[in-house]
């Protein structure tokens, strides 16, 4: 039985619960590997744009590719939960086409929904959650809004901004999200948010004093060709392993060293006479 919306909701480091470990994946294989490293929660993040797709930001992808990248994570039958990202403007102009959006991608596996914003998303939340689909939530740098934020920008530096960032978290609590993500805040605010709030926070670039962490699968794999943010510890360099083995293999297929005769099947009988 996979972990479910209710239970990550209980978990809370000050209650004593252990914190929450989220990884991106996007396809069959990267969901297998991180649920065999146990990881709790598995987010088919919009993040696919950039480290995926090669794109600069997450604006291009539509509900159709989400839904197809959602169902090859489903096909690993993790134990960890699923989540999966609403794109831009899935859920922009109104609750009616927000919950058909949602629905597409809990038919193809996901066990609820994140999507970015605070008290300008609480109808849209509203009816995610009376039509029964758990919602996570996405304050401080929304990647969606980073036309409006003029880039990929720390958020919430000003005690005004840091303020409102706690009652739109306070709110979506209100309203019934099961999780909020932090991104791109200061530590403070990271750990205020969190204080003020009885559901969980999972930060990325939060500090240290949320209840759980999300970091993207390739970056923390070493296999992203941009320089990694501040806030990503990269774990391995997986891309030098793969570019090593592919021109290993490169080089064998020209030196004529692959494949050898033990890759090879043997010939019938009949073909030799």
């Amino acid at each position: 039985m996979s972990l479910s919306a209710p239970a990550i909701r209980a978990r809370k480091r000050s209650r004593g619960d252990a914190p929450l470990v989220m990884v991106t994946a996007y396809d069959e294989p990267s969901a297998r590997y991180a649920d065999a490293a146990g990881v709790d929660i598995i987010l088919v993040g919009d993040s696919m744009a950039n480290v995926v797709l090669g794109q600069t930001d997450t604006l291009h992808l539509s509900v159709e590719e989400m839904a197809h990248h959602v169902a090859a994570v489903a096909a690993a039958h993790p134990l960890a939960h699923v989540v999966a990202d609403m794109p831009w403007m899935s859920y922009h102009v109104g609750w009616a086409d927000a919950v058909r959006n949602a629905a597409v991608l809990v038919r193809s596996g996901a066990q609820s929904v994140k999507l970015e914003g605070g008290h300008e998303r609480l109808e849209v939340v509203r009816a995610l959650l009376d039509a029964e689909i758990p919602v996570m939530g996405h304050l401080g740098l929304t990647p969606q809004s980073v036309l409006a934020f003029g880039g990929f920008k720390v958020q919430a530096k000003s005690r005004e901004a840091a303020k409102l960032l706690v009652e739109d978290a306070l709110l979506l609590q209100e309203v019934g999200v099961y999780a909020i993500v932090i991104e791109g805040v200061p530590r403070l605010v990271g750990s205020e948010v969190t204080a003020a709030l009885e559901i969980p926070t999972i930060g990325i670039g939060a500090g240290p004093d949320t209840d759980g962490q999300v970091l993207v699968f390739h970056d923390l794999l070493g296999m992203t060709s941009r320089k990694p943010a501040r806030f990503v510890r990269q774990y391995a360099q997986v891309g030098e392993v793969i570019t090593d083995a592919i021109g290993r293999y490169a080089a064998d297929v020209r030196s004529g060293a692959f494949p050898r005769e033990d890759e090879s099947y043997s010939n019938p009988e009949e073909l030799t006479h």
